[in-house]
């Protein structure tokens, strides 16, 4: 299957609004979040699309100085464990290298196991946790960070999970 990661585009919106709504049920970022989000010079959004143009995903991340701050990243349910979030992830640490990012952060509820072992995967450490994040339901969330992603041992992880994944379409 191809994967094919683009800047998220205004047209995209409803449709990731659908999938953020199936993802997050209720408690879900508003249309005018996502139009918000692609005005804001700090903002930069992904989108994963399938050999159909179907929407598998999307996330993104706002640079702050030196850090970025991953501030969503979902995956329709029907193309999980297909590569998709990794992809997203690599679109988003490319970017960082590309903007002379250092550090790279987020937040995940405490109970998304999946999504913790992704971010491991990828060189992040948990370093705390917010007490009650959640609105829907109270949940804690792990604060993750990377170490200096221009440090040798943290390229060397990156290189080398990018070197063991299927190529990828990027426009």
């Amino acid at each position: 299957m191809n994967i094919t990661i683009r800047q998220m585009q205004k047209s995209d919106v409803d449709e990731v609004v659908r999938l953020e709504a199936l993802s997050y049920g209720e408690h879900h970022w508003s249309k005018e979040s996502f139009y918000n989000e692609l005005e804001n010079n700090l903002a930069h959004y992904y989108c994963a699309l399938n050999d159909k143009n179907t929407l598998m995903g999307y996330a993104g991340c706002w640079h702050i100085f030196e850090e970025a701050h991953i501030t969503t990243l979902s995956v329709n349910p029907d193309f999980r464990k297909m590569g998709v979030a990794q992809h997203l992830l690599f679109a988003i640490i490319d970017d960082c290298y590309k903007n002379k990012i250092k550090y790279i952060t987020l937040e995940v509820r405490e109970s998304n196991i999946p999504a913790i072992s992704l971010y491991e995967k990828n060189g992040f450490k948990s370093i705390g946790t917010r007490k009650g994040y959640y609105q829907d339901n109270n949940e804690n969330a792990l604060i993750m960070f990377t170490e200096n992603i221009w440090y040798e041992k943290f390229k060397t992880l990156y290189n080398n999970l990018k070197a063991s994944k299927e190529p990828l379409n990027q426009k």
